[in-house]
């Protein structure tokens, strides 16, 4: 076994199915897999203990996995990402809100091109933790509708206590970093909004279209 393949690594995907199967990928190059079903699952695993590295999908509910991996970079700077989604062909089509050391397509590419990924993630490590050190990494939030009233919305999660809060929103205006207390710790929550996507709720007909398409 060589000495890449003994760091411990932790799956987060919602899909039953997608953990599993990337979890045997990876465990048959030896690593030791951990899974967690959404990143608040996944956030209580890291109080515990930290894996060397995370593969998360990015589209999950409760906390996607663009928020999920803002807040790891931001407590845990010195574990490594690789963002996992069947949405994106490639990491250039990905947002650039995701906070990551690089992409895997689950579902377009091979296993084989996710164990490459995440061995060369590790293999590169040194220099990976001590620039995430160097970044602020804000929470990244997507657009999520509308209220009552009209107005544009997020919803934010506390990196610190990680309970989550609507905020209203004026306006549309463009992508950049802004910060607001949270309302139940009040730690200053630095945020980033993308107004170009959307996370509000689907419909039942839409939720049944959205999992036929993911792989």
């Amino acid at each position: 076994m060589s000495s890449l393949t003994s760091h411990q690594i932790l799956v987060v995907d919602d899909e039953p199915s997608v953990r599993k199967t990337v979890a045997l990928v990876l465990q048959s190059e030896g690593y030791d897999v951990a899974t967690a079903e959404n990143g608040f699952a996944a956030l209580l695993q890291l109080r515990k203990a930290l894996p060397k590295l995370i593969v998360s999908d990015l589209s999950m509910p409760q906390m996607s996995g663009f928020e999920f991996l803002s807040v790891v970079r931001r407590r845990f700077p010195q574990v490594l990402v690789v963002a996992m989604s069947g949405a994106y062909d490639n990491g250039d089509a990905v947002p650039g809100g995701v906070i990551a050391d690089a992409f895997y397509a689950k579902g377009k590419t091979n296993p084989q091109m996710l164990l490459q990924t995440v061995a060369e993630v590790i293999r590169t490590s040194a220099s990976r933790t001590n620039a995430h050190r160097k970044e602020s990494a804000p929470v990244w939030i997507p657009h999520n509708g509308k209220d009552a009233d009209g107005l544009p919305y997020i919803v934010l999660t506390c990196p610190e206590c990680l309970r989550s809060f609507p905020l209203r929103v004026s306006e549309e205006v463009n992508p950049e970093v802004m910060d607001t207390p949270c309302i139940f710790c009040l730690t200053d929550v630095r945020y980033i909004i993308d107004f170009s996507l959307s996370v509000a709720s689907p419909g039942k007909k839409d939720r049944a279209h959205c999992g036929q398409g993911m792989t």
